[in-house]
């Protein structure tokens, strides 16, 4: 290795202390990393949104998220892989800024930070929803601002606090699926309650075929599957605050295939086993229906409680990225100043509320368009999603290219089976993009991603006569 590359190279944290470009405290400990991990992988996609799922395709929905769980493992490892290398806290921006040019880390850095912002806006209002069926009275935008403020206030007041309520929220879903998986191998096994006399794993194949209404149905069912699992990344954005980085990223990321086959393939086989495909209801949650059929006193509010969980995790580590990404993007001069500071206990203050604000705006879209406002958020998430973990891929392959060259270390966690895994996961990503275009709900998300590219590119282009760029790497 030469002396003018080690000169180049990015300052690498060792994991004991604070990375001088970044400021922030480590104040995540192991088991909040875990469970934000384990959150970050369940969503309101398992509990309410399979339903519709189920309905459209079948027990072949099992295979959906199988694939679709392979493909996030490659992801993960090939980030684990960069994250070794240099832990930061902008992750996927600061790669693709080093890795594939200053222009792929401002789009990735901007569209990371919409993708949440645009999921939030889904979220919180689906929050306020829940919230209202207890208190129908209250409107739901004032009980979805109420969340939101609190979300807020949480953020604001320390990391460790941020780390202690994502904790909780994930330990309700993982109980809840568990229960149901619990609940359901008692059925299938023992044939407890009414259940028990039509329960049976032949539910997966016998009911119309394993795919009742053909293959191509089951690959369109992709996209919302994707969107399922879009958040799983967020564990990348804690290298700044976490206690100890390399050790406990990697353990978060070597556990995520266990966390897919129990609290997504397996909940799902539970399911489509204990009760036929064919009488679940899209927009009824299936965890429901379980309950109550097997007599849980209460179920619809239990599962209530589980799903609003579900929502308020989803929004606390959406105010939580979309401020760690923006400030980043301020730290390289393509944010503005104002999102930069940090308060005194080490948070982005202004990046935090600055974000948190416009997620309020999600109340206004739920307005303007009820019926369709979800799918058309979660379709430009998506679309985000696809870019941002291309963009984990791509910079990997240049990392590794990189260290074959002799110009960067090598690290001993590495993507299995790179570059053709990398290849092939690139290839999948398209090919869920493609998919998308043959949906005329989901076709809108990639019209408002080229618009929202456009507008990228000529932002990036009056940021860089504004001033200078100053790389991270060289700051």
């Amino acid at each position: 290795m030469t002396s003018e590359s080690v000169q180049q190279r990015p300052p690498v944290d060792d994991g004991t202390r604070v990375v001088p470009e970044e400021g922030y405290r480590r104040g995540l400990s192991a088991r909040q990393i875990q469970m934000i991990a384990i959150g970050g992988a369940i969503g309101t996609g398992l509990f309410y949104g399979s339903s519709t799922g189920i309905a459209t395709v079948g027990p072949s929905l099992v295979a959906c998220y199988a694939a679709a769980g392979l493909l996030i493992f490659l992801i993960m490892r090939a980030l684990g892989e960069l994250l070794t290398y240099r832990p930061a806290s902008g992750s996927f921006a600061d790669y693709a800024r080093e890795f594939c040019g200053p222009f792929a880390g401002f789009v990735t850095g901007w569209s990371y930070w919409a993708a949440w912002v645009a999921a939030c806006m889904a979220e919180v209002t689906a929050a306020g929803h829940y919230i209202a069926y207890w208190w129908p009275a209250v409107p739901v935008w004032a009980t979805a601002a109420v969340a939101l403020a609190v979300l807020l206030v949480a953020n604001l007041v320390s990391v460790k606090l941020f780390g202690e309520l994502e904790f909780w929220f994930a330990a309700v879903k993982v109980v809840a699926i568990t229960a149901m998986i619990v609940i359901g191998v008692g059925v299938l096994v023992f044939g407890f309650s009414s259940l028990g006399d039509t329960a049976s794993v032949r539910h997966l194949w016998a009911d119309g075929g394993f795919a009742p209404h053909g293959a191509w149905t089951t690959m369109v069912a992709m996209q919302g599957v994707v969107f399922a699992y879009l958040g799983v990344e967020l564990v990348g954005l804690t290298a700044g605050e976490a206690e100890n980085p390399k050790e406990t990223l990697r353990k978060a990321i070597n556990t995520l295939p266990v966390r897919i086959a129990v609290f997504y393939v397996g909940a799902l086989i539970v399911l489509l086993s204990v009760l036929s495909w064919t009488e679940y209801t899209p927009g009824a949650s299936p965890f429901v229906m379980i309950f109550a059929k097997v007599g849980i006193p209460g179920a619809a509010g239990i599962m209530n409680f589980v799903v609003l969980t579900a929502a308020l995790s989803s929004c606390n580590s959406g105010i939580y990225s979309a401020g760690r990404m923006i400030r980043s993007l301020a730290v390289n001069g393509e944010a503005p100043r104002a999102v930069k500071s940090l308060g005194r206990r080490r948070l982005p203050v202004p990046a935090i509320t600055l974000s948190t604000l416009t997620m309020g705006l999600g109340v206004l879209v739920n307005i303007v368009s009820p019926d369709k406002a979800f799918m058309y958020i979660t379709s430009v998430t998506t679309c985000a999603g696809l870019w941002t973990w291309a963009t984990i891929l791509v910079a990997h392959l240049r990392y590794r290219t990189k260290v074959r060259t002799g110009l960067l270390p090598a690290v001993d966690f590495r993507l299995p089976g790179a570059p053709v895994t990398n290849w092939i996961a690139l290839v999948s990503l398209v090919a869920v993009a493609v998919l998308m275009a043959t949906s005329s709900d989901t076709r809108l998300g990639l019209y408002v991603w080229a618009v929202w590219f456009t507008a990228l590119t000529i932002g990036y282009r009056v940021a860089k006569r504004s001033g200078p760029q100053t790389p991270v790497a060289q700051r």
